[in-house]
């Protein structure tokens, strides 16, 4: 038996608004999208076009509070990149970097929703 890992889920407030950040701050595209007959939900599934792995972005038109409760900021995506030079100057420049560790080489985005992204150098 395999088991191999198809998407992670996000909720968010404002759909419009997360996929312009995701594909300004990490180049991610819209790969399908699924809206519910009545309205109550919206379901987009963005991808990097390279890995298999997806971002299922999750609007829920009932959702009566404000925001999403994420805990202690512990749960977070990782994405590598080959320029951490430029993307961190392009990271800055969106004023989304939400905390950095220089001594381990990373730092993390926060999206509109305030879900944390941690951003790696690639490693051989």
């Amino acid at each position: 038996m395999k088991f191999r890992f198809a998407h992670n889920n996000f909720n968010v407030m404002d759909l419009e608004k997360s996929l312009k950040f995701y594909e300004e701050a990490l180049g991610l595209h819209e790969a399908r999208r699924k809206e519910a007959a009545d309205g109550s939900f919206i379901l987009v599934y963005l991808e990097d076009g390279e890995s298999k792995h997806q971002l299922e972005l999750t609007w829920l038109r009932d959702w009566e509070n404000d925001h999403y409760d994420l805990g202690d900021d512990e749960f977070h995506l990782a994405f590598t990149t080959d320029d951490m030079e430029a993307a961190h100057k392009k990271h800055e420049e969106m004023g989304c970097i939400c905390f950095e560790n220089p001594k381990m080489g990373i730092y993390f985005i926060s999206d509109p929703d305030e879900y944390w992204i941690e951003i790696i150098p690639e490693r051989d």
